[in-house]
């Protein structure tokens, strides 16, 4: 089984941390995004997978390397032209037997042996309150039959969410060559959307898949809740005497750690001093320094350097006090 994982997006909804580090090596939970994407991917059985690059592509590659022994293909998409531009530079990976396709920005709480092996192939959907910037999908009789990428107007709250199981993937790159040749953008872009509507009007049939555990990764108030819900199925790291840990939290063994206040919801990531600090619902990313610091709600990119100022006080009545 083959996974195709386009990772090559920019990311900007996350500068400044993207300046430096292609999205999908984000920390959160305690690993990179495409970590988490990958140990799924892994754990399902799946043996063989292609990650589309981009963006500071050779530190993905790097990673992926280091860290992974499946058997990976990597192409370069080196114009962002959407996302069937990228699974079509692909093509040469695909055979004939059923892919999973995967967005390197999100990760899923999904049982993906529950897809493999369908009958169809099956396009992972939620119900969403604005669907506007997704992908819709609009049903009849328990099947789609109208895909349209992000609708003015949308007919359906379905929101394709980015996990697409591809039962006859060599009919899918033959409608994206079509739509490529015929220059048929939507946006701008080659989208993926077009292209399996273009399967259903030639009478592939395509199923839902209701999925509930979806973490979105594209912002940073988005990429903190996905961390909060990752550290919910995390082990509480081992007490100790100069720390007081508030669950959930995962602190890394490589992380220099004193004197502080971590948690709830704090990641702090490997390489990371931290001393005389408080730390709560944040990301503290690789080789971060943090001293004498209170942080919520906060993301500290790789090598940052905070140093903070703590004041006691004791004041009275009527009394008036200026911090320059």
């Amino acid at each position: 089984m083959r996974a195709i994982i386009p990772v090559a997006g920019i990311g900007s909804r996350l500068r400044p941390h993207t300046y430096t580090v292609p999205k999908v090596l984000l920390n959160v939970g305690g690993k990179p995004i495409i970590g988490h994407i990958m140990d799924r991917v892994i754990e399902n059985g799946f043996d063989e997978a292609t990650i589309v690059i981009g963006y500071l592509g050779e530190k993905i590659k790097d990673y992926i390397l280091k860290n992974y022994s499946l058997k990976v293909d990597f192409v370069e998409q080196e114009e962002r032209l959407g996302l069937a531009h990228a699974i079509y530079l692909s093509r040469h990976t695909i055979s004939r037997d059923p892919i999973l396709i995967i967005l390197g920005d999100t990760i899923f709480d999904v049982k993906l042996k529950e897809l493999i092996g369908s009958e169809h192939s099956v396009l992972g959907v939620k119900h969403v309150e604005d669907p506007r910037r997704f992908g819709v999908a609009e049903l009849s009789d328990g099947f789609i039959t109208k895909l349209v990428e992000k609708p003015e107007q949308p007919k359906s709250n379905l929101a394709v969410v980015g996990i697409y199981y591809i039962k006859q993937p060599h009919l899918l790159v033959e409608s994206i060559k079509e739509i490529i040749k015929a220059n048929v953008r939507t946006k701008g872009e080659f989208q993926l959307t077009d292209a399996l509507q273009r399967m259903i009007d030639q009478g592939e049939r395509m199923k839902p898949f209701t999925v509930e555990g979806w973490y979105d990764c594209g912002k940073p108030e988005t990429l903190l809740n996905t961390n909060r819900y990752l550290l919910e199925r995390q082990p509480t790291p081992h007490a100790r005497h100069d720390l007081v840990i508030q669950p959930p939290v995962y602190i890394s063994p490589k992380a220099n750690v004193k004197n502080s206040i971590i948690g709830p919801y704090a990641t702090v990531a490997e390489g990371v001093t931290l001393e005389h600090s408080i730390i709560r619902n944040s990301i503290i990313s690789e080789g971060a320094t943090v001293v004498n610091a209170l942080l919520e709600d906060s993301i500290i990119g790789n090598n940052a350097v905070i140093r903070g100022n703590y004041k006691r006080i004791n004041i009275g009545d009527s009394s008036e006090l200026e911090f320059n």
